[in-house]
């Protein structure tokens, strides 16, 4: 047995751009230990303790040393805390110890991943001594995949309250948006696309829909590679980048649920771009567009000024409608996606796993069976984000 742990929540990567953002949130909403007790994690303690100055932390939150490459330190950081948050990624590079420990250990654990073939090979390797050592091992706390996870989940849950049933088809829709892609989001997907070009069964994984449902082959899913015009909402639709893991996680989030949604669910997820027109110019561009590929953009630990992650924000919506029955709701951020609400949302997702009482066992988990009306009702008070039928 493990014995007490000292801390509810480690902070590991507070040095990254992300890392600073999720502490200097911690910090600002939870401002006493007994509100929160947490610390920060890092390779180099010069550079938390300068975090720790530089944000004005309280003396209460320790400085603990931790490497990827040294995995008794991860040890030790694992056995300290009731949950561990990782903004330190690409995750299939420098996440495996961490995961494999946290499973082992019985510490839940959360992270920024968007990286499907990481996640399905974790399942693969680490369910079992999760389920065993009652470790919640959450993947993706960000903007990939929280908005669209809970999204579906909070339609599937209000369509139940008032037509008694689920939908079986339902569509994710970016409706505005204004904010970068994490550098972090962008070396993750090039990480990926890295490995899929060395191995052949990386790419089958990344091409199936049903990647991480390991016993599960649902019907067959729209592709949403090509612009379309979709007359239900008088516009343009274009691909999004982010469906490729989004769609993932909320098949296995529908499979975690003993299939809530049917067994025949069918989702995807697209872009407004408009109509008319300039509607369809706008999504030819997006569909030929090409720069999460290339190296223009931030770095991971690069990031938006405090105003541009201000201005941002991201509104999407999920429509589903069967014989006469409609539904639509939104799901909104009152701050970019890629940082300043992404930093609140892994923070809210650790912080409800180390203080709400949440009857989910442990295993590998998304975040509408892990932490559902829980969460929704944190980010609601905490993160500026809102849920609403339309």
């Amino acid at each position: 047995m493990m014995s007490k742990p000292t801390y509810d929540v480690i902070v590991y990567g507070a040095t990254g751009f992300t890392g600073q953002l999720v502490a200097e949130y911690l910090a600002k909403t939870y401002p006493s230990k007994q509100d929160l007790n947490w610390a920060i994690a890092g390779r180099n303690l010069n550079k938390l303790n300068e975090i720790k100055s530089n944000l004005n932390l309280s003396s209460d939150v320790d400085c603990i040393i931790a490497d990827s490459n040294d995995v008794d330190s991860l040890k030790s950081l694992v056995q300290s805390t009731k949950v561990v948050l990782t903004t330190v990624g690409p995750y299939q590079l420098y996440g495996n110890d961490l995961v494999a420990l946290c499973a082992q250990t019985g510490t839940d654990y959360v992270d920024l991943c968007g990286e499907p073939t990481w996640m399905h090979d974790m399942i693969a390797a680490h369910q079992d001594s999760a389920e065993k050592s009652g470790a919640r091992i959450v993947f993706s706390c960000g903007f990939d995949s929280i908005p669209f996870d809970l999204g579906v989940y909070f339609l599937q849950q209000k369509a139940k309250e008032k037509f008694s049933h689920t939908f079986s088809r339902v569509k994710g829709r970016v409706r505005g948006m204004k904010g970068t892609f994490s550098g972090g989001t962008k070396a993750s997907l090039q990480a990926t696309m890295a490995a899929a070009r060395k191995d052949k069964s990386v790419m089958q994984v990344l091409l199936n829909p049903f990647a991480l449902t390991p016993t599960f082959n649902g019907p067959e899913q729209p592709l949403g590679n090509k612009p379309i015009y979709e007359e239900e909402f008088n516009s343009w639709s274009a691909p999004f980048i982010m469906a490729a893991i989004n769609t993932r996680n909320i098949h296995r989030s529908n499979y975690l649920l003993s299939h809530q949604y049917g067994e025949d669910f069918v989702y995807d997820e697209m872009m407004f771009t408009g109509p008319g027109e300039k509607g369809k110019a706008i999504a030819d561009h997006v569909a030929a567009d090409k720069s999460m590929a290339s190296d223009e953009g931030p770095k991971p630990g690069e990031g938006p000024s405090k105003e541009e992650r201000e201005a941002g924000f991201f509104d999407v919506i999920f429509s589903a409608q069967e014989n006469q029955n409609q539904l639509t709701v939104s799901v909104k951020g009152n701050m970019d996606p890629g940082y300043g609400t992404t930093s609140k949302m892994i923070s809210e997702s650790a912080v409800c796993l180390a203080k709400d009482e949440l009857t989910v066992k442990g295993g590998i988990w998304t975040t509408a069976p892990a932490m559902g009306d829980k969460l929704i009702s944190r980010l609601i008070d905490k993160a500026g984000m809102t849920f609403n039928v339309e």
